[in-house]
């Protein structure tokens, strides 16, 4: 790791000037889990939710997020994704769901808060489209995964 980049000498904030960094290709999957009650589990399983194809509307918001994560972190760099995938484990035996979202581009930055902010945002999908019937829904285990490209190379996490 090494010292914080955001910042310049003066303790300012800055957006880190990647022009000299050379272009490779850059993965990121981060995962995120959500609870939800016994009847919302179900009724997602079913796809029988009143408003609709509920993992199917978040996998799109997961997506839509992830291409534009430069508007919602001040400090992000705008990227072109060649890659953006959101996919779901069900846990029937504790109401959970599980979120993966890879993310992919060749530049000079890697997709690391891409990958976390598509995440997010199906989590919070998940629990918009459910909260008529459950507001005690509990979004945890957000976390990167794993990366690969870039200077620092490979991260998984254990």
């Amino acid at each position: 790791m090494g010292e914080l980049t955001h910042f310049d000498k003066e303790g300012n904030a800055v957006m880190v000037d990647v022009s000299q960094k050379a272009e490779t290709e850059r993965t990121a999957t981060a995962k995120g889990k959500i609870r939800v009650s016994r009847e919302v589990f179900e009724k997602i399983q079913a796809g029988t939710m009143a408003k609709g194809d509920v993992l199917g509307i978040a996998r799109t918001a997961g997506i839509m997020a992830a291409k534009r994560t430069w508007e919602l972190i001040p400090l992000c760099h705008l990227l072109a994704l060649t890659k953006c995938s959101v996919d779901f484990e069900l846990y029937p035996e504790n109401c959970e769901i599980e979120v993966a979202c890879t993310v992919k581009t060749v530049g000079k930055t890697g997709v690391e808060m891409e990958a976390l902010t598509g995440v997010q945002i199906t989590l919070l999908t998940i629990y918009d489209m459910c909260k008529a019937l459950d507001r005690s829904m509990v979004m945890t285990d957000i976390r990167l995964c794993e990366k690969s490209g870039g200077k620092s190379g490979e991260y998984r996490h254990d």
